[in-house]
């Protein structure tokens, strides 16, 4: 994949990126021109994608709520597929951008080399910012500064049918400290599946694709609880191919014999396998159907304690606003009070994204049953710097992610399919060097 700077795209590409975005806006207004954004009139345009229906409701009564609160300012808000919501910002020239826009984590780093977004340490207040839990400022923060702020985090553990581990002899750990060593893992999928119905103990989430971002977010707790990492100072070649990375992933080609390709969408929650390995957001699907026979776990050791992956989608503000940001930094302001992180992640079951409206939490809050997620987040970590005691590691925060995750992606794809991971390991790290290498290292001009 080309980095920003250096891809060129048809103005086809652009016009119809531009189109789905103008097409789907979900709150009728003007939008205080042809293109771009309005801050200086009072309006600003605000682009969201769509998530889950509850989600993305939620967020069209905030912005509703937003707007009949003052007579200030005025947020337009759009919708985009989230399936085209990346490409769609990569597609749209920095002036024309709304004012405020939201993207996945990962890509922030990117979006702020290539200059489409600005800092927010003086935009946004100094209370929202404090107020953040440790997770939200490690994946909003590139070169020392603020350029995205999110309203919620995510978690990713190791979901369990009581019912079936127990029909297994199998007990389920509650804690980091008690995480299933790889051995132990792997002897448990074998009697799982004995005691599946579907006669497959896990689903991986190998419907999801594990070439696309799935792959990278669900397998790099392997690579990092096994020692490694993805890249190190700029660099793959040496990291991404390394001994620890391989054995990770051979470790886990390995489970595909009990994997579950769940083509049915379904499997965990119809009861067909005992585990799946996902995250927070599907708890109100999984415990309104296994009810007290969900258990939550953490993932396996590899050795280098048990990891799980952070980081979600986030808020940021574009050079539209800059002339006058004050606009687009009180509409964030307010989505980051904690009412409205509260209507938000009652709608996605998210992890609060404030320190003080997760303490107020009913389902992250100790003793609560999505406990473990926010344990996890208390020790967030980058990837460059992942410790024994770090659980929660976001992804590189790099301008080439794009690059990264697209080869290590494709090397999953491969892997699964019964190809040799050091061969997989080895072509994709050639690719992200050659990638950096090509855009200098990705440093700012």
């Amino acid at each position: 994949m080309l980095s920003p700077r250096r891809s060129r795209r048809t103005a086809a590409t652009v016009g119809a990126a531009l189109s789905v975005a103008l097409m789907l806006s979900a709150c009728s207004g003007d939008s205080g021109g042809d293109s771009g954004g309005g801050s200086s009139d009072g309006t600003i345009d605000v682009w969201a994608h769509t998530g889950q229906a509850s989600e993305t409701e939620a967020l069209q009564l905030l912005v509703e709520k937003f707007n009949s609160s003052q007579e200030d300012v005025t947020a337009n808000l759009t919708l985009i597929p989230e399936a085209d919501y990346t490409s769609t910002i990569q597609a749209t020239s920095a002036e024309e951008l709304p004012d405020v826009m939201e993207m996945d984590a990962p890509t922030m780093a990117a979006f702020a080399y290539d200059r489409k977004l600005i800092p927010l340490d003086d935009v946004v207040s100094s209370e929202t910012l404090d107020n953040r839990i440790s997770g939200v400022t490690e994946s909003g923060t590139y070169n020392d500064a603020t350029y995205a702020v999110g309203m919620f985090d995510v978690g990713l553990g190791l979901w369990g049918n009581r019912a079936l581990l127990a029909e297994a002899g199998i007990e389920a750990p509650t804690t980091a400290e008690e995480a299933w060593t790889t051995e132990e893992f792997t002897a448990n999928l074998e009697k799982l599946a004995e005691v599946s119905p579907s006669g497959k103990a896990i689903d991986l989430g190998e419907a999801n694709g594990f070439a696309g971002e799935w792959g990278t977010f669900t397998t790099t707790p392997d690579l990092w609880s096994a020692g490694g990492t993805l890249m190190k100072d700029g660099k793959a070649d040496g990291v991404l191919n390394s001994d620890d990375n391989v054995k990770a992933l051979e470790e886990w080609a390995s489970w595909r014999e009990f994997a579950d390709p769940n083509t049915s969408g379904s499997a965990f929650p119809d009861g067909q396998t005992a585990l799946t390995w996902t995250g927070n957001w599907m708890y109100p699907t999984f415990s309104e159907a296994l009810g007290e026979d969900l258990a939550l776990m953490p993932l396996p050791d590899f050795g280098n304690g048990t990891k799980a992956g952070h980081g979600s989608w986030q808020w940021g503000v574009t050079p539209v606003a800059e002339d006058a940001p004050e606009a687009a930094g009180s509409f964030l302001d307010f989505l980051l009070t904690d009412e409205s992180i509260s209507a938000m992640v009652e709608a996605n079951a998210a992890v609060p994204g404030s320190t003080s409206s997760l303490e107020q939490s009913e389902l992250y809050g100790a003793g609560k049953p999505l406990e473990l997620f926010a344990t996890n987040l208390e020790s967030a970590c980058g990837s460059d710097g992942v410790t024994e005691e770090c659980i929660a590691v976001a992804r590189p925060v790099t301008p080439g992610y794009p690059t990264v995750t697209s080869s290590f992606g494709s090397a999953l794809l491969a892997i699964w399919g019964g190809a040799e991971v050091k061969d997989e390991l080895d072509s994709a790290a050639r690719a992200i060097d050659s990638d950096f290498s090509d855009n200098n290292g990705y440093q700012d001009d």
